[in-house]
């Protein structure tokens, strides 16, 4: 484990390896021809591993610019720091067009109601607002139907406050080698763009290939791509490990608070799942529950990694805490002059020693995507930049 400045205020953090963002930045960077430029996605605040500062890493790795979700996730960018170009991936409530103006943030944009609406304001204000158009190549989440994108762009590019920067889809099965579905959405792409361009309309910077696609699809790498979770270490797919090597850039550790030797048919936690079975069973606390991101379906079913060695998470997980049981007397595992105490470092995510608990493990555990897990750790962990 690296040497990290602890919190003050609490047991309990997340580190971010910034020189793993960086390396997993220029290997998805390596893939792309020099003018295919990279949009790296850093919305909900970089996948849980804090947003300006992996971004500011990304642009010092190729990353030329940024994906969002929200107005706010834009504007902590700009006021972070952060210069490149900002895409934010859908609309957003008219109330909002003034904050994308004043910190130039484009939107996504599927709606003549909100088109007009953003370029009215843009012409108030004396500037032109910049947008990516949409299209809905069979996702069915947001964007222009293929066959109505002619008429939709003719339908607001009248205005002299609009100017289409980009246009791009969003696959559904990418990550799929050989998948119908995907050569469906992507011929409905490719044929929506070349029917504006055959229109003499703009069309901008092309876009489609998102992580797997970058990784499985270079025929549809155009005129730029949009990477997200492997810039974080995590494999998208099991169809992409084999392609990219790529490093996980989170952790996530905490301290033991207490630590007591119950006696045997002693419960632990709500509902007493578990019950002490035997002689010399330490039951340590962690300071981390399910209002920081560990979720209680986990309860009963988890490792975690202290020591360098595993230990079996019991009990019902807390909102603000959660036990581990130790063994004193396995020696296949922990021996009496390894027992735990209070202050020794808990990895709930990453590397101890020889052994690590991936994002991966915890998905497989929660039968959800690694994309979850990381995401859910909750900004009440500090964040810890090594």
């Amino acid at each position: 484990m690296p040497n990290v400045s602890y919190p003050k205020n609490r047991w309990a953090w997340v580190e971010v390896d910034l020189n793993a963002i960086r390396k997993n930045t220029r290997a998805f960077k390596a893939l792309l021809e020099p003018r295919t430029q990279m949009m790296c996605a850093v919305k909900a605040d970089a996948y849980g591993h804090g947003a300006v500062e992996c971004a500011k890493a990304m642009a010092s790795s190729g990353a030329s610019q940024f994906a969002v979700a929200t107005v706010d996730e834009g504007v902590e960018l700009r006021r972070g720091g952060v210069a490149q170009p900002i895409l934010m991936l859908n609309e957003c409530p008219l109330e909002g067009i003034d904050d994308l103006l004043a910190f130039d943030v484009m939107p996504s944009v599927y709606t003549s109601g909100f088109a007009l609406a953003y370029g009215e304001r843009a012409v108030s204000l004396g500037k032109v607002g910049r947008y990516h158009l949409a299209i809905d190549t069979g996702m069915s989440r947001i964007g222009v139907l293929p066959e109505d994108v002619v008429e939709f762009r003719r339908m607001i590019d009248f205005h002299r406050g609009l100017e289409c920067a980009g246009s791009f889809t969003h696959f559904a099965t990418a990550d799929a080698i050989g998948d119908w579905d995907f050569r469906q959405q992507s011929l409905r792409f490719s044929d929506a763009v070349s029917a504006l361009e055959g229109a003499g309309l703009e069309v901008g910077l092309v876009h489609c290939d998102n992580t797997p696609g970058t990784v499985l699809h270079p025929e549809n790498h155009f005129d730029m791509c949009r990477v997200g979770i492997g810039l974080y270490g995590l494999q998208p797919s099991e169809t992409t490990a084999p392609r990219i090597a790529l490093e996980p850039a989170m952790s996530v550790r905490a301290r033991v608070t207490r630590v007591v030797n119950p006696a045997v048919g002693e419960g632990v936690g709500y509902g007493f799942t578990y019950r002490v079975p035997k002689p010399n069973i330490q039951i340590a606390t962690v300071p981390v529950g399910y209002a920081d991101g560990l979720s209680r379906s986990l309860s009963n079913n988890m490792d975690v990694l202290v020591r360098g060695m595993r230990a079996r998470q019991v009990g019902r997980i807390c909102m603000d805490q959660f036990m581990f049981a130790v063994d004193v007397n396995d020696i296949r595992a922990y021996h009496p002059a390894t027992a735990v105490e209070r202050g020794d470092v808990v990895t709930l995510i990453g590397r101890d020693g020889d052994d690590e608990i991936s994002a991966d493990e915890m998905a497989d555990r929660r039968d959800t995507i690694n994309y979850e897990v990381v995401c859910n750790f909750s900004q009440r962990l500090d964040r810890i930049f090594t």
